[in-house]
């Protein structure tokens, strides 16, 4: 693998300099870090990183190559990759690329021999902060990084434009697609549902006539607060009709639809490494968490929904149930990929919503 000098820009005007792998493109987006140990396939190629640059913690990757079974997405959209080290030999039999290859097909480029443990720090003081691969950090470089602006239409550009089905022979699932990931789709296959996956902006009546046992509001990207009224109308619909289980960016939205309000994190927390509390039971799990929202506890209408699952670091809401309706939500990624699997057992829980309704 052949590598070039190339630098990471910041627009506060820091520079680090590295070696480019993967694509020669010049890139810009934010810039977030994600502290899995392992998944970096599954990270780069989950839509929520669309318009975004990755930042690894775990030291050395790419050593696992690339493999068929762990894409989140068939055309990942991430902007790019920052690590300290990256392995250009597989031990994996089963991989069909390296990383180098992978990312170079994608047009993405990476950068490595960056000290990703300073960088981190930076983003952990600073917050979410817009940068760029280049491979000349002068003036002009930083004068291209200011001028972009980065769009506020994610899940329009990442969702299904057309619906799409998944088949099988059970339950008779609906997905709402605001930047699915495959692990949803791999959690239901295995349960035998047969899904139908509409666009983001599909309205109530389209999923009803579908005669769905349930619905999914999917992960997305972007911020909850850019997704138009109509889509909080169809939850609001959806869900005194319908059993809901939303994730990720559909949990925001499905506290949005009953009244709450959303915060902005100072920074984006993306790993398994937050304890989270279930509430019910008081067991703690550990999540994929990938958020830059949280919903404003003080918000919440009592009334109407309550708080299952806690974030015992940041005291974040991280799952919500409604009190009157069959439809409930987390915050983290359930169905793994990459991450723990404590949390998997809210398919099954949703199967079984679905069977006591169809009794």
């Amino acid at each position: 693998m052949e590598m070039t000098q190339r630098y990471l820009i910041l627009e506060d005007g820091s520079v680090y300099a590295g070696n480019g792998f993967g694509a020669g493109a010049t890139t810009t987006g934010e810039i977030v870090f994600n502290t899995s140990m392992v998944g970096y396939q599954e990270v780069v190629t989950n839509q929520i990183y669309h318009n975004q640059i990755i930042v690894y913690s775990q030291p050395i990757i790419g050593a696992t190559g690339i493999s068929h079974d762990s894409y989140e997405s068939i055309l990942p959209t991430a902007k790019g990759m920052v690590v300290r080290d990256v392995a250009t030999i597989s031990k994996n039999r089963q991989r069909s690329l390296s990383l180098d290859q992978f990312l170079k097909q994608h047009n993405i480029p990476g950068i490595s021999d960056v000290d990703t443990r300073q960088l981190i720090r930076k983003l952990q003081s600073v917050g979410t902060i817009k940068g760029s691969i280049v491979d000349v950090a002068d003036d002009h470089a930083f004068d291209q990084l200011h001028a972009t602006v980065l769009t506020n239409q994610q899940v329009a550009q990442v969702a299904t434009p057309k619906p799409y089905p998944n088949p099988n022979t059970g339950y008779n699932v609906v997905v709402i697609d605001f930047g699915l990931k495959h692990g949803i789709l791999r959690q239901l296959s295995q349960r035998h549902c047969n899904v139908t996956v509409l666009p983001w902006n599909a309205d109530a009546q389209a999923i009803i006539s579908l005669d769905p046992d349930g619905v999914i509001l999917s992960t997305g990207p972007g911020s909850p607060l850019d997704v138009p009224e109509s889509v909080l109308e169809m939850v609001r619909t959806i869900q005194e009709r319908i059993p809901l289980f939303a994730v990720g960016l559909g949990h925001e939205l499905f506290a949005l639809a009953n009244g709450a309000s959303m915060t902005r994190l100072g920074t984006a927390h993306h790993g398994p490494n937050h304890p989270i509390r279930k509430i019910i039971t008081n067991d703690i799990i550990y999540a994929e968490e990938a958020q830059e929202y949280v919903v404003d506890s003080e918000t919440v209408d009592r009334n109407r929904l309550i708080t299952t699952y806690l974030d015992l670091i940041d005291g974040s809401i991280q799952g919500l149930r409604h009190r009157d309706y069959p439809a409930f939500s987390v915050q983290f990624f359930p169905d793994g990929a990459p991450g723990p699997h404590d949390s998997v057992d809210l398919f099954d829980e949703f199967m079984e919503i679905m069977g006591t309704r169809e009794g």
